[in-house]
């Protein structure tokens, strides 16, 4: 598949921990997909640049540590959706727990992580827009990448 939308992308969430951080590994994971998800948000890491200055010679720029990345994914609220009921779960687990998080896109392909859901903000913007729901959930893992079969 060549270019795609965002079209028929989804996100889910499981309690369980994968036994390796591979495709293998998250694939054996049991998710629950979220509805009503309007938007996923900006998935893969970026590094901290380092940079040293020689006297002699060019300036040095190296990759320092990693930050996986977050997300904000934009939920219509639906307090009966078991996924989203599951997000807003792991929004008030107070253990620090990590959760497995897939995200499929249009092609088939997938993204698999584990993260922390930081909060369940919900926005009510008047008498006519749908309720929002926007929690915030930081990358903690490499992320693995499947490509559509």
């Amino acid at each position: 598949m060549g270019l795609q939308t965002g079209a028929g992308s989804a996100i889910a969430i499981s309690v369980a921990a994968p036994a390796t951080q591979d495709k293998a590994g998250f694939a054996a994971l049991t998710y629950t997909e979220a509805g009503n998800c309007e938007g996923i948000g900006t998935i893969g890491a970026t590094f901290v640049k380092t940079e040293f200055q020689p006297l002699k010679g060019p300036k040095q720029k190296l990759k320092g540590s990693a930050d996986y990345g977050s997300l904000q994914p934009k939920f219509a609220l639906d307090e009966a959706d078991v996924g989203q009921m599951l997000f807003r779960t792991a929004a008030d687990d107070e253990t620090n727990a990590l959760y497995s998080v897939r995200v499929t896109y249009q092609s088939g392909a997938k993204r698999y992580f584990q993260g922390r859901v930081f909060g369940w903000p919900e926005t009510v913007e008047g008498a006519d827009p749908v309720m929002m729901a926007t929690p915030t959930v930081e990358i903690c893992t490499k992320v693995v990448r499947d490509p559509a079969s």
